[in-house]
C-alpha cells in the first residue's frame, strides 16, 4: 500500500501544473449538480433573478405593509438548501406535531411542519414548546443535536401570528446565534416555517453589507436572526431600528457565545432591549457564567428544562467514538492514509488553527485528495458557499476549525476526525455532535500523541467514554520523503506550511490544560515532520512564554532568544556533511550580541573587507528611489518595518532604537531624508522625547519638520 501511495503522489505532483492549465482553458463553469451553464445562460439567469427580487420588493399587504420577505433577498438565492428539513438528533417521543393543533397552534404553522416532513417531536421540543406557548421564560440544557431550534422557532412564530405583527410594528423577536454559520442555518429553518405566514424576517451578521441591513430594518423586520457583534452595532447606531415592541429574546448556544468572547456585548444588548419580554436561553452546558447571564436576561421565574441530566453519556446514542495513539511525526501519514481510503465517505476534520486548515487544504488538493475548508479568516461569502456545498454533497471531506463545531446541522456525516486535540471535553462534545444526528449512526476519531493520553481522564469525568481504535501501522502510506521534497520545492506550500506549523505550536502553548498539553515537552523536530519540514522553523511564543522567560527545553524561540535564532538561520548551510559559510553583518553598536553568542557556545571570527573596493552606488540608488514611484513606496515601507522591528527587539541593551542614526539607516534604503515612522506601542515612557528624532505618538513638531523636508523633494514628479 505504501509503494502505491508513493507512486500516486508522485504522479499527482507531476500532472498538477497540467491540470491547472486545462482548468484555465475551460470556458464553461460546472455547477454542483453536474450541469453546465454558458455565459449567455448565466446572464439570463442573473436577469431573471433581479426581476424576481424586484417583484418581491414591490409586494405589499392591503394595509400598506411588506409581505413575508427576507432581509436579504440576494442571500436567499445564493444559499442552496436540501429539499426537506432534516431534523436534529435527540430522543424522539410519542408526541406528534399534529397534537399542537389542540393547543391553538395555527394551521399555517402546522402546514409548514408537514411540508418539512416532521411528524414526531424530540424530547426537548415536547418539554419546551407548550410552556413557551404560554409565555414562560425558559432555561434549557440539552445535548448538541437535540432539536432545540424548532423548540424555540415554533413558539415565536405563533407569538408573532397571534399578535398580528406587521412591519410597521418593528421587531418582535430576536434570535442571537454565536456564529454566522449557525445564524444562517437557523434563518433557513425559520424561512421554511414561515412559508405560509406574512411576517418579515431577516438575517443580520458580520461579513455582509451593513447598509442593506439598515434599509431593511428601517422598513421593519418582525423576526431577526443575528450574531452578537452586528446586532449590538445596529442597536447602538441604526436610528430607525424599531425594537421597542420586542416581545421575545432567544439566546441560542449561550455557552458558545460566552466562550468566544461576547460576554460584554451580551450584557450591553440585554441592557438596551425592552425589559418586558419573554426570554429563552438554550445551552449545551451549564456553567457559572451561564447562570450569571441567566440572572440578567431571565426576568420572570424561569422554567428549567434539562433533557440530558439523567443520562450516563454526554454524547448521543448511535455514535461510535474512539481514539488512536500515534507518534507526533506520524500524524499526517495516518490522516493521509485514512482520508485516501475513505474518500467515498462524508467526513469532517478539525484543526486548532485557521493556518493549519489553509495549509492542509492546499496540500491535500495538490496531491489529488479533494477537500473543502471553512475557517474564521475566510470571507463570509466563501464560508457560506462552502458550507452549503458540503451540506448538499453526499460524500466529501471538510477541513475546519471550531467555527463549524457548534449547532450546525450537516446531513449524513459519517466521520468526525479530530486531528488537533480540542481545548476541553466540552469542545470535544460539540465537535462530535456533527455526526450521528436525527437518530442516525456515526463515527468519531480522536488522534492523540502518547503525552496527551491524560485528556481521556477529563473526557471520562465529562461522561464520555472512548474505545481505542487499532490501525495496521505496516499499511500506513510512507509518503514522508515525497512530502518533504514537495514542501522544499514549492514556494507557496512552503510558506503555508511554515505558518501552519507556527500556529500549531502557539495553539498548543495556549491550551488551558497545561498538565496534558505541555508545550515544553513537545518534540518540535517530530512536529515539524508532520508539516513536511526536516528542520523545525523558528517560532516566537511571545505571550505564551514561561515565567523564566528565556529557557526552553525544546528549543523553540521565546523573547530574548535571538542567539537560538542565529543557530537556526545558519543551519540552512553545511548540511549533510558539506561545507558552507555564514556571515553576520553588525553595526558598531550591535557588537554586544557576540557576547550572547559566546554564551550559547557559538564563536565567530571577524571577516575583513577591502573598503576601498566597495562599490559606491549610493548616488545612483538615491536617484532610482527618487524617480521610480513603486520602488519608492516599497523602500519606504521596508524602512519603516526595519525601524519598528529594531524597536521591538527584546535585547534593549544591544538593539537600542534610541541610538539609531536614522539618517544613515535611511541611506541604506536609498533615501536622503528619513521617512516618518510612528513607533506606536514601541514608544518610550517619556512619550514625546526621542534622541534620534524619529516620530513617536504626539510628536507633531517633528512630523512637521519631516513633512517640510519631504515636500521639497515631492515637487519633482515620479515617473511610473
Amino acid at each position: 500500500m505504501a509503494s502505491e501511495s508513493e507512486t500516486e503522489i508522485d504522479q499527482s505532483i507531476e500532472v498538477h501544473e497540467k491540470k491547472k492549465k486545462d482548468k484555465l482553458k475551460k470556458k464553461k463553469r460546472k455547477l454542483e449538480n453536474g450541469n453546465e451553464v454558458t455565459t449567455n445562460n448565466k446572464k439570463k439567469a442573473k436577469k431573471q433573478k433581479l426581476e424576481q427580487e424586484n417583484e418581491e420588493e414591490e409586494i405589499v399587504n392591503d394595509d400598506g405593509d411588506l409581505s413575508s420577505t427576507s432581509i436579504d433577498a440576494n442571500r436567499d438565492d445564493k444559499i442552496e438548501t436540501t429539499g426537506e428539513y432534516i431534523p436534529s438528533g435527540g430522543n424522539l417521543t410519542s408526541v406528534s406535531f399534529e397534537s399542537l393543533a389542540d393547543r391553538g397552534v395555527s394551521d399555517l404553522t402546522l402546514k409548514a411542519l408537514s411540508e418539512m416532513k416532521l411528524t414526531t417531536m424530540t424530547e426537548i421540543q415536547a418539554k419546551s414548546i407548550l410552556p413557551l406557548l404560554e409565555g414562560r421564560d425558559l432555561l434549557a440544557s440539552a445535548k448538541t443535536g437535540s432539536g432545540k431550534t424548532l423548540a424555540f422557532l415554533i413558539p415565536i412564530v405563533e407569538l408573532m401570528y397571534k399578535l398580528r405583527f406587521m412591519p410597521r410594528n418593528g421587531t418582535g423577536a430576536i434570535i442571537i446565534s454565536p456564529t454566522r454559520e449557525l445564524a444562517m442555518q437557523t434563518y433557513s429553518v425559520l424561512k421554511e416555517l414561515l412559508a405560509y405566514h406574512h411576517h418579515t424576517y431577516g438575517l443580520i451578521m458580520g461579513g455582509t453589507g451593513r447598509q442593506d441591513e439598515v434599509k431593511k430594518l428601517t422598513k421593519g423586520v418582525n423576526i431577526i436572526v443575528a450574531t452578537p457583534g452586528r446586532l449590538l452595532d445596529h442597536l447602538q447606531n441604526t436610528k430607525d431600528f424599531m425594537y421597542k415592541n420586542l416581545q421575545c429574546l432567544i439566546i441560542d448556544e449561550a455557552d458558545r457565545i460566552l466562550d468566544i468572547g461576547f460576554e460584554e456585548e451580551m450584557k450591553q444588548i440585554i441592557r438596551l432591549l425592552p425589559k418586558r419580554r419573554q426570554t429563552m436561553l438554550f445551552s449545551a452546558t451549564q456553567t457559572r457564567r451561564i447562570e450569571d447571564l441567566a440572572k440578567i436576561s431571565l426576568k420572570k421565574e424561569p422554567l428549567y428544562v434539562g433533557v440530558d441530566d439523567a443520562t450516563d453519556q454526554a454524547t448521543v446514542e448511535g455514535l461510535e467514538q474512539g481514539y488512536v495513539v500515534v507518534p507526533q511525526d506520524k500524524r499526517f501519514l495516518l490522516l493521509f492514509t485514512f482520508l485516501k481510503k475513505n474518500q467515498k465517505k462524508k467526513m469532517m476534520v478539525f484543526f486548532s488553527s485557521c493556518m493549519a486548515v489553509k495549509y492542509y487544504n492546499e496540500l491535500l488538493n495538490y496531491i489529488d485528495i479533494p477537500v473543502l475548508s471553512i475557517h474564521g479568516k475566510q470571507k463570509q461569502a466563501k464560508r457560506t458557499h462552502t458550507f452549503f456545498e458540503f451540506c448538499n454533497a453526499e460524500t466529501g471531506i471538510l477541513l475546519c476549525t471550531d467555527v463549524a463545531a457548534r449547532g450546525l446541522d450537516i446531513p449524513a456525516v459519517d466521520w468526525i476526525i479530530q486531528f488537533d486535540p480540542p481545548d476541553d471535553p466540552k469542545e470535544y462534545i460539540h465537535r462530535v455532535g456533527r455526526t450521528a444526528r436525527a437518530g442516525a449512526h456515526g463515527h468519531a476519531l480522536l488522534i492523540l500523541t502518547p503525552q496527551e493520553l491524560g485528556f481521556l481522564l477529563y473526557l471520562k469525568q465529562a461522561r464520555v467514554t472512548l474505545s481505542e481504535f487499532e490501525f495496521a501501522w505496516n499499511k500506513i502510506a510512507d509518503i514522508q520523503p515525497q512530502l518533504e521534497k514537495l514542501i522544499e520545492k514549492n514556494y507557496f506550500l512552503h510558506l503555508s506550511a511554515k505558518e501552519a506549523y507556527k500556529a500549531y505550536v502557539r495553539a498548543y502553548a495556549s491550551h488551558s490544560m497545561k498538565n496534558v498539553y505541555d508545550v515544553e515537552k513537545l518534540d518540535l523536530v517530530k512536529v515539524a515532520y508532520s508539516f513536511g519540514f526536516r528542520v523545525p522553523p523558528v517560532v516566537d511564543l511571545g505571550v505564551y512564554s514561561s515565567k523564566k522567560g528565556t529557557k526552553s527545553k525544546s528549543g523553540f524561540v521565546r523573547p530574548k532568544q535571538e542567539r537560538k535564532e542565529y543557530i537556526h538561520r545558519v543551519g540552512r548551510t553545511a548540511r549533510a556533511g558539506a561545507h558552507g559559510h555564514a556571515l553576520l553583518i553588525l553595526t558598531p553598536q550591535e557588537l554586544g550580541f557576540l557576547l550572547y553568542l559566546k554564551q550559547a557556545r557559538v564563536t565567530l571570527s571577524e571577516f575583513e573587507f577591502a573598503w576601498n573596493k566597495i562599490a559606491d552606488i549610493q548616488p545612483q540608488l538615491e536617484k532610482l528611489i527618487e524617480k521610480n514611484y513603486f520602488l519608492h513606496l516599497s523602500a519606504k515601507e521596508a524602512y519603516k518595518a526595519y525601524v519598528r522591528a529594531y524597536a521591538s527587539h527584546s535585547m534593549k541593551n544591544v538593539y537600542d532604537v534610541e541610538k539609531l542614526d536614522l539618517v544613515k539607516v535611511a541611506y541604506s534604503f536609498g533615501f536622503r531624508v528619513p521617512p516618518v515612522v510612528d513607533l506606536g506601542v514601541y514608544s518610550s515612557k517619556k512619550g514625546t522625547k526621542s534622541k534620534s528624532g524619529f516620530v513617536r505618538p504626539k510628536q507633531e513638531r517633528k512630523v512637521k519638520i519631516f513633512k517640510n523636508l519631504s515636500n521639497e523633494k515631492s515637487k519633482k514628479k515620479f515617473t511610473r
